[in-house]
């Protein structure tokens, strides 16, 4: 190993300091002997007795890794927990302690091997990495004194710099500084359940995590000039999204990007990083010596106001920080563990796509809805999700262990060794309940009074097989066929998905395979499709209407379906069908590609989707002219009560199980019924046994759901006596209530229902 060379230590400037520091990290000695020299350098520098570091270990604990001044034997000796003594106080709340009288503040522990009971004056501050505190950097004299502020943030600068020799493994293994929690304590959080499942592994957040490799600057005056000409762009860039958006006054997309235009200009803001560069940091550690300093505070803070604003200054460090470094923000399949927890703010299907899904494990939103596009992907992909977890971008830092627990709608971060012992009991229950449902797999779904319920799944990209060969499914009730367009740089050629649909056939021999039409637009963007900006996309140019628009789009689409079925049974429904215009015109193209082919499917069965209200006063006319329907019921629930499924402040306003919606099904059934039309039903409220008893009750005999729900649902279907729920179920229809679910819950458990 080389030897370290003598650096002289005196006491200077900041600057000084800070390139003093520079220049020992930049030899090639061991890490410790560095570390060794920069401590000496710093109590040199604040002309104090002592300077000591103290790095994080797996436990929580901080173990005392070098210092100048305490007794020597007591380096790796000493070691305290989180929250233990002052040095634990500070790892635990993340925040500077400056004391004149170190003894007098309650925390105080002493601890003999250290000789610091002659100590009087006491400074620490945590070294932070991510938001995390990965260790602790103390300076203590003999005199009584505080010390200034000044010395204060001139200290957390070099804590700063110190944290790229901490987390570069040759002191502590990597994995420790991983796994530890690092200061910012276990924590629970709640939300919405998605999708159901539970999972444990590190997580990965979906928003910028840029590198910075230089730390210390040469010249200030240059990082200041780079600093200011990256705030210039981003205003710039602000300005003319501003002035090419058309967006009105009130728009709230404009007060958002107006209100980041001002934070640019943040006088409080810019002179806090301005310090930090004049300190001796680079623009870019300049930038992010303060967001971490955000991020550290933001637990302590009661107000929603002021951690609204700190994360948008986040949001804005991160453009920042992109800006200086000029790296586009997208995650490589490298950089990515081979199983992680997506936590994100807000995620668009298409860019859940993005992620390898064998790699994800589970989902942790801040926002979304059980029945946005995003949650249909999560179902699909068969992960636990959850959403409406409030400040999980702000809690979770990359590479916590994160255990998602969708079963109860909890998110366990940096869960401590207790909460590890629960869950993992809590796993093997749902690993034994999953055994349970695994012994319906060769039984068929049929009630206790001889009825057989048709169960499907729904697929996309990703089809389980073996679920769907099982006894008691039929086949594919829902392929969501837009699910490739939106993995595609382009439109896929008819070709292409010949293939994929041909492969379907070849994976499920002799069972049912309904082809879903493209349901691309709204929030399924493609970046081939030029819809423009919509104000309400939900109800904008999608699905058939795109099709309808672009007929050749959708005659490539049935030619690769006809060509696929080479014969063989082709069950096709459209999706979005407003009027029965729209139905006749999507069936005229499709036979249009019948007649052309070759070699006919047989049988060829057409169908539509039941989704938006004004199709329910065209039943008789559409049940003339289809061979069956399927009604959706996440988009039909939010168009008849007017409710935004993606809004997530209206995510509770209206049931599934309100007697209007189980009205409008009833409806369905009984025109379906009368014209001897198939009636299946694939929305989410079919996947959840108490929702789909309340289905049959009121007629409905085939569901189409996600894979992971057919054990429950089989269970629930033979327990159930179909003779006694069509008889109550009329009763419940009658409700003035706004749901019946707890009657309905209350019946299924007085009649042995198990839901």
């Amino acid at each position: 190993m080389p030897r370290l060379k003598n650096i002289t230590v005196q006491s200077s400037s900041p600057l000084l300091l800070l390139r003093q520091i520079r220049d020992v990290m930049a030899q090639a000695a061991s890490a410790q002997a560095r570390l060794d020299q920069v401590v000496s350098i710093i109590a040199g520098g604040f002309a104090s007795e002592v300077c000591s570091v103290y790095l994080l270990r797996a436990g929580d604990i901080l173990e005392l890794y070098a210092s100048q001044g305490l007794k020597k034997t007591s380096v790796h000796l000493t070691r305290l927990s989180v929250g233990q003594g002052l040095v634990g106080e500070i790892a635990a709340t993340a925040e500077p302690l400056n004391l004149a009288n170190a003894e007098a503040h309650p925390k105080f522990v002493y601890r003999p091997e250290t000789g610091e009971e002659i100590y009087s004056s006491f400074v620490g501050v945590p070294i932070l990495q991510g938001g995390k505190v990965i260790g602790v950097l103390v300076v203590q004299g003999k005199k009584a004194q505080s010390y200034t502020p000044d010395q204060v943030e001139v200290l957390q600068t070099v804590a700063m710099v110190l944290s790229e020799l901490a987390i570069s493994g040759q002191l502590v293994d990597a994995k420790e500084i991983k796994t530890a929690t690092g200061g910012l304590m276990a924590q629970q959080l709640t939300g919405v359940r998605l999708s159901s499942g539970m999972a444990r592994a590190p997580a990965v957040l979906h928003q910028p995590q840029l590198v910075i490799t230089q730390y210390v600057a040469a010249d200030p005056d240059h990082e200041k000039t780079r600093l200011d000409a990256a705030l210039r762009s981003l205003q710039e860039s602000f300005g003319a999204f501003i002035e090419s958006s058309g967006l009105s006054d009130d728009d709230e997309q404009r007060q958002i990007i107006e209100t980041y235009l001002l934070f640019t200009q943040d006088r409080g803001w810019i002179a806090r990083i301005d310090d930090a560069i004049a300190s001796g940091l680079t623009a870019e550690a300049a930038v992010k010596k303060v967001q971490e300093e955000l991020q550290a505070r933001m637990s302590q803070l009661a107000s929603p106001y002021i951690k609204e604003r700190i994360q948008d200054l986040e949001d804005l460090s991160n453009h920042l920080l992109q800006a200086l470094l000029g790296k586009p923000v997208v995650p490589e399949a490298q950089e990515l563990p081979e199983a992680f927890i997506l936590v994100a703010r807000s995620l668009g299907p298409a860019e859940l796509l993005d992620y390898d899904h064998k790699r994800i494990k589970g989902l942790v939103l801040e926002e979304g809805s059980l029945t946005s596009h995003t949650a249909v992907i999560a179902r699909a992909m068969d992960i636990p999700a959850l959403a409406r977890v409030e400040r999980a971008t702000a809690v979770i830092q990359p590479g916590d262990t994160v255990i998602v627990d969708a079963e109860s709608g909890n998110v366990y971060v940096r869960p401590s060794d207790s909460v590890e012992q629960a869950m993992a009991a809590h796993l093997h229950h749902y690993d034994m309940r999953e055994a349970e449902y695994a012994l319906f797999r060769d039984l068929e779904a049929e009630t206790r009074d001889g009825t057989r319920i048709s169960l499907n799944i729904n697929a996309g990209l990703f089809v389980d097989s073996a679920s769907v060969m099982q006894a008691g499914v039929d086949g594919i009730g829902l392929y969501r066929t837009e699910l490739p367009y939106m993995t595609s740089a382009t439109f896929p050629e008819v070709e292409a998905q010949r293939q994929l649909y041909a492969s379907m056939y070849a994976q499920l021999p002799g069972r049912r395979i309904v082809f879903r039409s493209f349901d691309i637009g709204g929030d399924k963007k493609v970046p081939y499709l030029h819809a423009g900006e919509e104000e309400n996309p939900a109800m904008g140019w999608r699905a058939t209407r795109i099709g309808l628009d672009r007929p050749g789009i959708l005659r490539d689409q049935f030619r690769a379906m006809v060509q696929a079925a080479a014969g063989q049974p082709l069950y096709v429904m459209f999706p979005f069908i407003a009027q029965l215009a729209e139905f006749d015109a999507a069936k005229k193209l499709l036979l249009q590609e019948v007649a052309r082919a070759a070699v006919k499917p047989s049988p060829l069965r057409i169908g539509l989707m039941i989704e938006i209200p004004s199709s329910l006063w065209q039943l008789e006319a559409l049940m003339q002219r289809a061979d069956f329907v399927s009604i959706g019921s996440n988009d039909l629930m939010q168009f008849l009560f007017a409710c935004d499924r993606g809004a997530a402040h209206m995510a509770d306003s209206y049931d599934t199980l309100s007697p209007v919606m189980l009205c409008v099904v009833r409806e369905v059934v009984e025109k379906a019924k009368a014209r001897h039309v198939e009636v299946s039903f694939c929305g989410e409220m079919a996947r959840k046994p108490l929702e789909a008893l309340a289905l049959l009750g009121v007629g409905v005999r085939t569901l189409s759901v996600s894979a992971s729900a057919v054990g429950p649902l089989k269970r629930m279907i033979r327990s159930l006596t179909l003779a006694e729920i069509n008889e109550y179920l009329p009763f419940l229809l009658q409700s003035p209530e706004a749901s019946v679910r707890p009657w309905l819950a209350a019946w299924a458990r007085d009649h042995g229902v198990m839901v």
